[in-house]
């Protein structure tokens, strides 16, 4: 398992990869509906501090090795989910 500063460094770079990419789209790919824009931008910012506020404050009862890979698993199943949406925007 990664040290948890390396951990949510690398959701802090998806995320902002993210941000920029979906500003990127909606900037060049046509005339996508704003709300949509806006509240895909929001859905990235929520997902980033919901993420990086749980590294911090594991479950208890559980073991950090599972609680750590299921986060991730978690984090990466949403991730594919937003970049789907940043494809489908136009």
């Amino acid at each position: 398992m990664r040290n948890r500063r390396d951990l949510k460094k690398t959701i802090n770079y998806i995320c902002e990869d993210l941000l920029a990419e979906c500003v990127a789209a909606s900037l060049y790919c046509g005339e996508p509906n704003p709300e949509n824009v806006e509240t895909l931008l929001k859905c990235i910012l929520r997902i980033q501090e919901d993420y990086v506020s749980r590294i911090s404050h594991p479950e208890p009862g559980m073991k950090a090795k599972e609680y750590y890979k299921d986060l991730i698993n978690s984090f990466n199943e949403q991730v594919s989910e937003i970049i789907d949406h940043i494809g489908n925007m136009n």
